[in-house]
């Protein structure tokens, strides 16, 4: 048996199929593309699943691959067990209507016992049960005895889906030996114990299941195999688990050096250093294929591989963010395959530190109270932390749920989670309850009761400003009525119109209604489930009741809407340019007025990439793009590479909008037909609104006219306030400014000298109570930085002592705590102290055991809170 290292043995497994004429493809992305089944790529197979079902065509009939995949279904048990891992590589090779069961099974056993040199002895093998064609090739192709080729049942050995291609399997297993076994003498594969391990698994679909769950023969069957990478890795190496390969004995030896742990001296901190190797590799995969941390999907898998990693970093004694360097360890063993691990290294760096210092800050707090909600559960002799507890970690301080419970089961408790997730459903039922009363004319919670089932209309705005149409139905309170009187509020529905509804982040059109008997005001044009246009009207004169009108738009105010909604997709394009492919839209609002765009992103987009996007965006504005929209179906669309959320479920219709050869994106909304109506495009702001997503909100056309005259006003009038020209405007500022930073400065020294003369006073007043010297004092106006030099001063001078301070500052109290490290060494700690004195005054906070600051709102309760060290020392 050859011993091979990770790396090696992937590119053993490439050479040896491409010498099988298979096309070798690289990793695709662990982000699904066009298949909303999945959240992450889990499986080989999983990314060429439309190949199998015929819906796209594959590049070549046989195909090899080495997969990055994540599972996290196990994640509470990784760390814990030696084979349990969320990231890991698949090898495959496949064919799509070309060889089968014959070459499939013996270019198996030929790259095992030929290539890797592994003894045939040691190699067992299943069938599915009814599968008696493999059965038959194993046993007089290959040549194994039948007593070492084992049928199982349709649930180990039969790969299918709820409806499309399915077929039995064949494993292939490596007999370890009798000290991994149990102690049955007929023990083989299929049995619990760890003596068998399976390293192939062979998957001959031949069957077409339909929706009867009946199979039909492929007339073209196909073939799925998949190698776990880390697990053949153990075999050749040796290893008892997957993480003693040499590959993750280097980052654990990188966890070792940060950590200053032995690996291999104690169980809990070795399992703290396994789970922080298996989620380094899979965090630094994830964020290299622009997965970025949020609360959903799997921005939510991400976020909780890093706190959970950052977490057990703090097991292991691991003080601030420490994550981030590891992925150097990442990407030297596996950048050389998967060379964007090096192209994105920095980026990679940068979301991992980001989220460790945030995850930071929420830790800290829940920790301090979790760690006394877990103390008084224990006093009381109760081992249950209630759902409430848990809901406000979670609600108050961001602690994640998933956390709090492994928290509290590392200290033998259990969690009311159904306490906890009722909560939770209160919280949406609030939510929603407030999102279904914010309509005053009550169109939303009315459509949730099907008012607007059977209803229909016709849209033909992209076209047509003004249409002749026909009132249909007429509602008043969500109730279908005849008429709506002068000075009334309701709803029409029209047979066909020319108002577009709110969609797609595109407000709804404005405009009238009018016939020779009454004009309707159109103030807002929404959308029903069932795709219905729903024009919210006001009769303006007359009585308003079914029958012919004219229906038209507010022409201008849909000219300023189209040129904001063009504009987004030049952004969207101009953002991917400048900062990355991992840039996509989190949503997006467009009005007459100005537009917003929200996106992903891990951090704030400063003023000189701005600038560039902004300079990129316009640039694409006068070159005069012409704006065509193509009608296809999703499948065209996907394959056209138009942007989309493929995973997201489509009409059969879809609208492709294409600017030039700059964007082409998915969008049903309404647009110009050449950028150069844009006329100019101006961003405003750019900021965070979530983590992992910030928002652009910006203006177009005459609005941008209008913004630059306003402009102009300013520096005219702060021209004549400065008594300058408009020229001289920032170099008088700028002058102004550096004076008002002297006089500060001059007033933060007399302050500090006034403080420090107090110095004496201080230390005059030192008490003394079970052997323990301390010190309060309260200050007004002083900053808590001086505070603290204060404090450090009189801990320098009087050596073992508890010095409490206060300052009033704009009606705020803050304390500073300093202790010396005698008293920290007998069990004193800032932190606590300051924590317990800022709850007198209505307040909180912690920090280090030497130094500890608090904040609190009751200025009353100053000295009442200070003389509460005496009582705690």
């Amino acid at each position: 048996m050859k011993n091979l290292k990770l790396q090696e043995i992937r590119s053993e497994y490439l050479e040896f199929f491409k010498g099988k004429e298979h096309l070798v493809l690289d990793s695709f992305s662990l982000i699904p593309k066009g298949d909303k089944s999945l959240l992450l790529i889990g499986a080989g197979m999983a990314p060429m699943k439309k190949y199998f079902t015929k819906e796209l065509t594959p590049p070549h009939s046989r195909v090899t691959t080495c997969q990055k995949c994540i599972r996290t279904g196990d994640i509470d048990n990784v760390g814990k067990t030696d084979r349990h891992a969320t990231f890991f590589e698949m090898l495959g090779n496949f064919s799509f209507g070309d060889y089968f069961k014959t070459e499939a099974i013996n270019w198996a056993w030929e790259f095992l016992t030929e290539r890797l040199e592994i003894e045939k002895e040691k190699l067992w093998v299943t069938v599915y049960q009814d599968d008696d064609e493999a059965f038959a090739i194993w046993r007089d192709q290959i040549g194994i005895p039948e007593e070492k080729i084992v049928r199982l049942g349709k649930e180990d050995n039969f790969w299918e889906l709820e409806v499309g291609p399915s077929g039995p399997c064949s494993e292939i297993y490596v007999d370890r030996g009798e000290k991994y076994g149990c102690d049955d003498p007929n023990c083989k594969p299929g049995c619990d114990c760890d003596r068998f391990i399976e390293v192939w698994n062979l998957v001959f679909t031949q069957f077409d299941k339909d929706e009867q769950g009946v199979y039909h023969p492929l007339s073209h069957p196909n073939i799925d195999t998949g190698m776990g990478l880390e697990r053949i890795s153990t075999v050749l190496q040796g290893t008892n688990n997957i993480f003693e390969i040499d590959a993750l004995q280097n980052i654990i030896k990188a966890i070792s050096k940060i950590s200053g742990i032995t690996y291999g001296e104690d169980a809990k901190k070795d399992e703290s250093m396994r789970v922080i190797t298996d989620h380094i590799r899979a965090m630094t995969f994830m964020i290299s294929d622009s997965i970025r941390p949020s609360n959903e999907g799997r921005g939510y898998v991400l976020r909780r591989l890093i706190r959970r990693a950052a977490k057990h970093g703090k097991n292991l004694g691991i003080d601030g963010s420490f994550l981030y360097q590891l992925t150097d360890e990442v990407i030297s063993s596996w950048g050389k395959h998967y060379t964007d691990l090096e192209t994105n290294k920095d980026k990679i760096k940068q979301v991992i530190k980001l989220e460790e210092e945030k995850f930071a800050q929420t830790i800290d707090k829940g920790t301090l109270m979790l760690d006394d909600e877990i103390k008084s559960l224990k006093e009381k002799g109760s081992d249950v932390l209630s759902g409430e507890t848990a809901f406000k970690l979670y609600d108050t301080y961001g602690f994640p749920i998933d956390l709090t419970e492994e928290i509290i089961n590392d200290n033998g408790l259990k969690l009311d989670r159904d306490g906890f997730f009722a909560l939770m459903e209160e919280q949406r039922n609030r939510a929603r309850a407030a999102r279904d009363d914010s309509d005053e004319m009550g169109w939303s919670s009315n459509e949730s009761e099907g008012v607007y089932d059977g209803f229909e209309n016709e849209f033909v705005g992209y076209e047509l400003n003004e249409v002749d149409t026909e009132i249909t139905h007429i509602l008043l309170a969500g109730k279908e009525v005849s008429e709506l009187q002068e000075g009334e509020k309701g709803a029409v529905i029209l047979s066909k119109t020319p108002f577009y509804a709110q969609s797609g982040g595109q407000i709804g059109d404005t405009g009238s209604i009018v016939s020779d008997k009454f004009i309707l005001k159109v103030i807002d044009t929404k959308k029903a489930k069932n795709g219905v246009h729903i024009h919210l009207v006001e009769v303006e004169e007359g009585l308003c009741q079914l029958g012919k009108v004219t229906a038209k738009i507010d022409v201008s105010r849909r000219h300023d809407i189209r040129r904001n909604h063009s504009v987004t997709h030049l952004l969207h394009q101009a953002l991917k340019d400048t900062l990355g492919d991992h840039i996509n839209q989190a949503g997006s609002e467009v009005g007459p007025d100005r537009m917003r765009f929200d996106f992903t992103h891990f951090e704030g987009v400063n003023a000189e990439f701005l600038e560039k996007v902004e300079a990129i965006v316009n640039e694409k504005i006068f070159e005069a793009l012409e704006v065509k929209t193509t009608i296809t179906d999703p499948k065209g669309a996907y394959e056209m590479g138009a942007i989309g959320l493929f995973e997201e479920k489509y009409s059969d219709e879809v609208r492709v909008l294409s600017m030039g050869d700059y964007s082409m994106e998915l969008c049903g909304g309404t647009h110009v037909n050449n950028t150069a109506e844009i006329g100019m495009f101006k961003i405003l702001s750019e900021s965070g609104i979530s983590s992992g997503v910030r928002r652009i909100e910006a203006i177009t056309g005459p609005a941008v006219y209008e913004y630059l005259n306003s402009l102009e006003a300013i520096r005219n009038e702060s021209a004549q306030i400065l008594k300058a020209n408009k020229t001289e405007v920032v170099s008088k500022i700028s002058a102004l400014v550096n004076s008002v930073k002297e006089y500060e400065k001059e007033i933060e020294e007399i302050k500090l000298k006034s403080a420090k003369d107090e110095l004496s006073d201080i230390i005059d007043s030192v008490k003394v109570k079970n052997d323990v010297s301390y010190v309060t004092y309260s200050f007004d106006g002083v900053d808590v930085n001086t505070l603290r030099n204060i404090a450090d001063d009189i801990r320098e001078k009087m050596g073992n002592i508890i010095v409490l301070l206060s300052t009033v500052v704009d009606g705020k109290v803050n304390f500073v705590c300093a202790v010396s490290k005698e008293l920290i060494s007998k069990g004193y700690a800032a932190g606590n102290i300051v924590k317990e004195v800022a709850k007198i005054a209505q307040g909180g906070g912690g920090g280090r055991p030497d130094m500890a600051t608090a904040g609190a709102k009751d200025v009353s309760k100053v000295q009442e809170a200070l003389s509460k060290l005496e009582e705690l020392i």
